[in-house]
């Protein structure tokens, strides 16, 4: 299964940060993986000039489930389309905790996003409680069940496994522990997609780096990361996405 590497940049970056996509053009070339950076709002479009005619594909983090309407401040998947965006982020941990976000808001924004036309990035975790307590597989399934739209398929849909207690803080899960959830992960998705569910991403993500990339690559059951802060900068990303050939 070809590997896909996404970079969320989150709440960072100004127009000038497009140098580090013009930067990763040159350094990944005809790369052996699918490569996908998702910068804030206001830089999507540019990013879409930057990265056309290569293997860059430029994607979003977040979208509202309604084409239109009176929602200031919120963005829509048409929108994004639009701007050039053929990825979106949903369900990131950050934004449901601070946005309260639920499973079924985020299964809300999924449809949205498909009837565009995008491809998501559903994440789901658990907090380092939930994992302590023995409840990681638990809360990663309901999840993934609750979070997981109708539309979803192998074409238009990738999971990314982001434990929260990993995410920005240098921590990461034992090779068996990023294992044991991306296999429950995997058979979850057999259940409900059936052998299309074979077929559907699984990325790691939390305190990806250069230095740990290849082990994580190597595990089972893993199609790829999500890439947090080691995104922002073309010379390290680039060196994550060479782990994964």
């Amino acid at each position: 299964m070809r590997k896909l590497i996404a970079g969320n940049w989150k709440m960072n970056g100004l127009a000038s940060s497009l140098a580090e996509i013009e930067a990763l053009k040159g350094l990944t070339g005809k790369a052996a993986c699918d490569i996908v950076v998702c910068p804030p709002f206001t830089l999507i479009e540019n990013a879409a000039k930057r990265s056309k005619d290569s293997t860059v594909i430029v994607g979003a983090q977040d979208c509202h489930p309604e084409a239109s309407g009176a929602r200031t401040g919120d963005i829509s998947a048409g929108m994004l389309v639009d701007a050039g965006a053929r990825f979106v982020i949903l369900g990131h941990s950050e934004r449901r905790a601070s946005h309260n976000e639920t499973d079924a808001i985020v299964a809300s924004k999924a449809v949205a996003a498909h009837k565009a036309g995008l491809t998501t990035i559903i994440c789901i975790g658990e907090t380092r409680d939930e994992r302590d307590d023995g409840k990681a597989i638990d809360v990663v399934g309901g999840q993934l069940r609750g979070s997981m739209p109708a539309s979803a398929a192998s074409s238009n849909m990738a999971i990314a496994y982001e434990p929260v207690w990993a995410i920005g803080t240098g921590l990461v899960p034992t090779i068996e522990e990023i294992e044991e959830v991306h296999s429950s992960i995997r058979q979850m998705l057999e259940e409900r997609l059936g052998d299309d569910g074979r077929l559907v991403r699984i990325l790691y993500g939390g305190s990806v780096k250069a230095s740990n990339a290849a082990a994580i690559f190597r595990a089972a059951n893993v199609d790829g990361a999500l890439v947090g802060g080691a995104s922002l900068k073309a010379a390290e990303f680039a060196e994550i996405i060479s782990a994964a050939a």
